[in-house]
């Protein structure tokens, strides 16, 4: 299937793009609104978020370039020192820019 991306084809597909994301959005928290938060259900959305994470992650740690798991390692060792994620990320990202400038 191959969709022209020449004039409005390209914004068109942003919008529906946008349209869909927004559904999924609201659609996930009108099926929460009838879920009970209990515990149990607490401790599935905190193991969910990680576990989006790790799914994100591992695919460039293991096919990545060196930069990449650089990167990686920088930011985890950033972030379990100073235990803020803002200044992991930048260093991760500094530390990617870095060793692919060289």
């Amino acid at each position: 299937m191959n969709i022209e991306t020449a004039g409005y084809s390209a914004l068109i597909l942003v919008l529906i793009m946008a349209v869909v994301t927004l559904a999924t959005r609201w659609g996930g928290v009108y099926v929460m609104s009838f879920v009970p938060i209990g515990d149990r259900v607490k401790q599935f959305i905190g193991a969910m978020s990680g576990s989006v994470l790790v799914a994100l992650l591992a695919p460039m740690a293991i096919e990545g370039d060196n930069g990449a798991r650089l990167a990686l390692l920088t930011t985890a060792a950033t972030v379990l020192l100073l235990k803020k994620p803002l200044p992991a990320i930048a260093a991760g990202m500094l530390a990617a820019a870095i060793s692919r400038q060289f």
